[in-house]
């Protein structure tokens, strides 16, 4: 990872400290155990909003995109943790709709491994290879597969339907490289958190639809799937639990304009196709305490209701984000490593049925 310049190095260092401090100065900085719609916070994630309010929460409203990306980047740094060990790091550059995209490839020690390419979260308008690091090699070792980490185009400088063409080539482009990859390219997955899973679901959808080849699985972590739906989580969870729905409309005008003209947009909206039968086997993954939690619930119930497999798992106690928290919080580092885990077992399951075909 890039080495974070002093200042920024120290404020982590100092993060650290803070959130592993006993139990009982970790409770009085806390507050309150925290409890709602029936589920506990975990006291550590607790701790990082806590101290997240006390240095002055910044709305994105308030800020240029670029402002933006330099404040979600360096929250994202502060509590993701150690970078874990893989066997290799590859930055290279893949095909994207309207040319290459900066992309950095994962490699497991692992034979034989499957491919997963991930699209990073941020609204469409922040984060990038860097501030997906952590979550990626975490993926790569824990779920056995090589990891192709992918930066699309982000807005407002290019709107949808931008991220979604690129992801649909880049995705394209890495069925066809797979071997030279050192992958098995008979199991190409896709995946990503929050916009990045949206696009994930989206690229399944598409390739499924179009004939090309479909991945091999598609895991969505915390994906938004309805920009029109009226779900409980989102205004249970509306504010203070780090992702608001002030960030939500400020993120989706830089994505898709002003007065949600595209809301409707199965690309968008995946909750809002016609038909979700015959795609691509899923691993959904929602947080309790995230205004997304419900949308996501629902896509995973849609896939299975039109039976195309798809596993659901809600980590009660954490938030949207927690992919970022492994360093801060041990229930967030466990989420972390049972969401690899999954998918180590979803592409197992895929390969055992190609095998006996």
């Amino acid at each position: 990872m890039t080495r974070l310049p002093l200042p920024r190095d120290v404020e982590r260092r100092a993060a650290r400290l803070v959130t592993a401090l006993p139990g009982s100065l970790r409770r009085g900085l806390a507050g309150r155990p925290i409890g709602r719609d029936g589920q506990v916070l975990d006291p550590h994630v607790q701790l990082v909003l806590s101290l997240r309010e006390r240095r002055g929460v910044v709305p994105l409203d308030g800020l240029t995109p670029r402002e933006a990306r330099e404040h979600v980047a360096r929250e994202a740094l502060l509590v993701c943790g150690p970078a874990p060990d893989v066997a290799g790091v590859t930055d290279l550059e893949v095909d994207g709709a309207a040319g290459p995209l900066r992309a950095r490839l994962y490699r497991t020690h692992e034979p034989d491994a499957p491919l997963l390419v991930y699209f990073h979260g941020g609204g469409y308008v922040t984060c990038d290879i860097e501030t997906h690091d952590v979550p990626c090699r975490a993926l790569c070792r824990h779920a056995g597969v090589h990891v192709l980490s992918v930066e699309y185009r982000l807005a407002p400088e290019h709107r949808f339907p931008a991220a979604v063409d690129d992801a649909c080539a880049a995705f394209a482009w890495a069925v066809k490289n797979a071997a030279d990859l050192g992958a098995d390219e008979n199991r190409v997955g896709v995946g990503g958190d929050s916009a990045g899973g949206t696009l994930a679901a989206v690229v399944s959808r598409l390739s499924t639809r179009s004939g090309d080849t479909a991945p091999a699985v598609q895991l969505l972590i915390y994906p938004g799937t309805d920009r029109l739906g009226a779900h409980a989580s989102m205004q249970t969870f509306a504010s203070g639990y780090y992702l608001t729905a002030g960030d939500m409309a400020w993120y989706h005008a830089q994505y898709a304009g002003p007065g949600g003209g595209h809301h409707r947009d199965p690309r968008l909206s995946p909750l809002l196709a016609k038909d979700f039968g015959g795609l691509p086997p899923a691993v959904v993954v929602t947080a309790g305490f995230d205004p997304l939690r419900d949308e996501g619930e629902a896509y995973a119930a849609r896939l299975r209701a039109a039976g195309t497999p798809a596993a659901s798992r809600r980590f009660s106690s954490l938030v949207h984000g927690f992919l970022h928290m492994a360093g801060a919080s041990p229930a967030a580092r466990d989420a972390l490593v049972e969401t690899g885990g999954m998918l180590r077992a979803a592409l197992q399951l895929t390969d055992d049925e190609r095998r006996t075909r």
